[in-house]
């Protein structure tokens, strides 16, 4: 009686990617439990050895939202207007805060996510993919922790949730999906010019300020607002801000504009981090 022959292991091949492909999402999904762990890590290295640990995740809106309401609210009057529709500026600055934080957050960590892991890059194999989405985890559990925040803050100022808090997701969806695709493209380049880490740094708090976070839109003279509209992020805030608070209604041409914005963003970022895959283990 002959042995019965050991079925031999299954074989992948790999290969590098050539010039333009798409993004292979289901190689994604089947090294979704290492999308899991990464996101794990994250989390528990941002706050480790810290004093206060996770409540720097409410003292930093609480704390910016605090500074914009002196100086932007008192200092430049901004509370007044905003009080005029019944909104307490701090209200809007706080539900503002937690919108650039989620971009902020998303496109500062997944732009340093190649350089961050170069020992991982250069010597085992997985979608790299993996990498910067694995940042933007954090970033909704800092956005989680927020909510009950302003949900207090809400009811101590007397503020009804709107109806339009249902889209809330969309908006929080699309300012993620804007971040990704820049920390994408922002990654790629990393790889091969270190500069790009030097000027992030320095571009992400003019965008801030370029941005309607610490003052309603509708305060820019009108001859200037277009120039803040070819922001793709001035559409997203102001229509996460209108599903918080209802109380300032967003221009809905900008917010399609700065949803088309993010979706192409996206794939220009992820069809460009594709094409110079191959090459980052060589290089980084």
């Amino acid at each position: 009686m002959t042995p019965q022959a050991t079925p031999s292991p299954p074989k992948t091949t790999l290969r590098p990617s050539r010039g333009w492909s798409a993004v292979d999402f289901r190689e994604i999904l089947r090294f979704r439990d290492l999308l899991i762990v990464l996101a794990g890590r994250d989390i528990k290295l941002r706050y480790k050895q810290t004093a206060i640990g996770v409540a720097w995740v409410l003292l930093q809106p609480l704390l910016a939202s605090g500074v914009f309401t002196l100086v932007f609210g008192l200092v430049f009057g901004q509370a007044e207007r905003t009080a005029a529709v019944g909104l307490p500026f701090f209200v809007f600055a706080f539900a503002n805060q937690m919108a650039w934080q989620a971009f902020q957050s998303t496109l500062s960590k997944s732009s340093a996510s190649m350089v961050g892991n170069a020992h991982l890059v250069s010597k085992v194999y997985f979608p790299r993919l993996i990498l910067p989405l694995s940042t933007v985890g954090s970033s909704l559990l800092d956005f989680a922790v927020a909510v009950p925040v302003l949900a207090i803050l809400m009811g101590a100022y007397g503020l009804a949730p709107p109806v339009g808090l249902v889209t809330l997701p969309i908006w929080l969806g699309l300012i993620l999906l804007l971040a990704t695709g820049l920390g994408l493209t922002a990654a790629t380049l990393t790889v091969s010019y270190r500069d790009v880490q030097y000027i992030l740094p320095v571009l992400i708090p003019f965008l801030l300020y370029a941005s309607p976070v610490a003052y309603p839109l509708a305060n820019v003279p009108e001859h200037l607002r277009i120039y803040f509209y070819a922001n793709p992020l001035t559409g997203l805030i102001e229509a996460f801000g209108w599903s918080v608070h209802g109380r300032i209604n967003p221009c809905w041409p900008a917010v399609a504009y700065s949803a088309l914005w993010a979706g192409v963003t996206f794939v220009f970022g992820a069809t460009l981090f594709r094409r110079m895959e191959r090459r980052f283990a060589d290089v980084i």
